[in-house]
């Protein structure tokens, strides 16, 4: 791969990542529920999961999704039924005062799983290995997942970030409150370019 078409690459895990969606979306409301370090495990979770996912794409499942493309309805189906439920449970994320106290955010594991139902990070890995690993050689294909991996947290860290710095004004519960139904609909809203593809 040359310099330039890594750098190419670089530019574009960087905007594909720090871009609004899901993941973003997600954190940035984290970071002003419950701080930027207890956010840190859900950062991790998310790199490690896109990583993994690019790597899996670029290996073989690109193509069983060629061979199935019923398969692509049923992620639909997935994708748009988890975010609707996590959406609903933003919206209705009590006071810090309120929470329970086993209330956490998400963990590293969870952050990593939920790569697979967020479309969003499929549209980043299918296209990713698409422009940069057409080959889909072993090589192409870990270059695309090592992108991911070195410019992933830096990007999206600064959605956490931007999270706790709302985070003190965020202290009146009604003023939380509008700003958790607020990241609801715009994570529901982030579902409209997945309902505008075709099967």
């Amino acid at each position: 791969m040359s310099f330039a078409v890594l750098t190419a690459l670089l530019g574009f895990a960087f905007v594909s990542t720090v871009t609004p969606g899901p993941n973003n979306l997600m954190l940035m409301a984290s970071g002003a529920n419950f701080g930027f370090r207890r956010t840190l495990p859900h950062m991790l979770g998310i790199v490690g999961g896109v990583t993994v996912m690019a790597l899996l794409v670029g290996a073989g499942l690109m193509a069983v999704f060629d061979a199935v493309p019923a398969l692509t309805v049923v992620l639909k189906i997935l994708c748009i039924g988890y975010l609707l439920w996590l959406a609903a449970r933003i919206a209705m994320a009590a006071p810090p005062e309120d929470r329970a106290a086993d209330s956490q955010p998400m963990t590293f594991r969870q952050a990593a799983l939920f790569q697979w139902v967020n479309p969003k990070a499929w549209a980043m890995c299918l296209s990713a290995v698409t422009l940069y690993a057409p080959d889909r050689s072993l090589l192409s294909v870990a270059i695309v997942a090592g992108a991911f991996a070195l410019v992933c947290f830096p990007a999206i860290s600064a959605w956490a970030w931007l999270g706790t710095v709302v985070r003190q004004w965020l202290s009146n519960a009604t003023r939380l409150r509008v700003f958790n139904v607020t990241m609801a609909i715009l994570l529901v809203a982030s579902l409209y370019p997945v309902l505008g593809l075709g099967a």
